[in-house]
Order: C-alpha cells, then sequence, then structure tokens
C-alpha cells in the first residue's frame, strides 16, 4: 500500500510539470491580437495615418496619456523631431534594424494634421520605443 502511494505522488508530480499542451492564456491572446489597426483619416486635407501594430490598441486605451492631456503644439514639435529620425533610421538598415524600421513616414511639419493624428502618432512613437527598446534623442514617456 505505501508503494501505491509513492507511484501515484510521482505520477502527480510528473503530471504537474508536464508543458502547457498548448493552453492560450489571456496574455498570448493580447500578443497575438491580428485586427490591431488604428485609422485615422481626413478626405478634406487628403491625409492618413494607419498604425497596424499588435498591442497598440490596448496601449493607447490602457497606458498612453488620455487625449487633452499634452497640447497639439507640444505633439506636434515633439513628432517632428521624432519622424525626422526614425525616417534617417529608416534610411540605414545596416545600421538600424530594417525589420523595425520599414515604410518612412510622410510628415510635413507646415500642414495642420490636427490633434488627433499628432496625439496618435506621438503616441504610436512611445509605444514603439517601450516595445522594440528603442531609444530616440527625443525622450519618449508615458
Amino acid at each position: 500500500m505505501k508503494n501505491i502511494l509513492y507511484i501515484f505522488l510521482l505520477a502527480l508530480f510528473v503530471y504537474s510539470c508536464g508543458s502547457t499542451g498548448g493552453k492560450k492564456f489571456p496574455s498570448d491572446r493580447l500578443a497575438n491580437e491580428e485586427n490591431d489597426t488604428v485609422r485615422i483619416a481626413n478626405d478634406s486635407l487628403e491625409y492618413e495615418i494607419i498604425i497596424i501594430e499588435p498591442g497598440f490598441n490596448l496601449f493607447i486605451n490602457s497606458y498612453a496619456k488620455p487625449r487633452g492631456y499634452y497640447s497639439q503644439n507640444y505633439l506636434e514639435n515633439k513628432n517632428q523631431f521624432l519622424v525626422t529620425e526614425y525616417n534617417q533610421r529608416v534610411q540605414q538598415p545596416t545600421v538600424y534594424n530594417p525589420n523595425l524600421y520599414i515604410n518612412q513616414i510622410n510628415y510635413d511639419p507646415n500642414i495642420d494634421y490636427g490633434y488627433e493624428v499628432n496625439y496618435l502618432l506621438y503616441n504610436y512613437f512611445v509605444y514603439f520605443s517601450q516595445q522594440y527598446n528603442q531609444r530616440f534623442s527625443v525622450p519618449t514617456r508615458i
């Protein structure tokens, strides 16, 4: 009887040490979200911003400062420097990871894109720098 108890405890231990067996945890679902696309368009000004980044919607809704926290002027100034640095990195694929810096961002500081575009663009840079451990010369903070 004593041996059966030891065998049962050993079997229970081995079973508990097994892999997760392909179970999906909530954090995995959030990390693998496929439909995480943010699109803002204004046809009258003919501009559009599309952010396709898994986890960005969660970030913007949970961690980013609320709309109205920053002034539009503050966001425009930050974005001007961040876009310039980002575009320079896109042009240097041997220095910076070309899988991170894929396309240039067409941002003209002389165009008034409005608050929403500047807010989302700045928060994308905040998310990008945290998610991929990238540092820009202009600090990006939450």
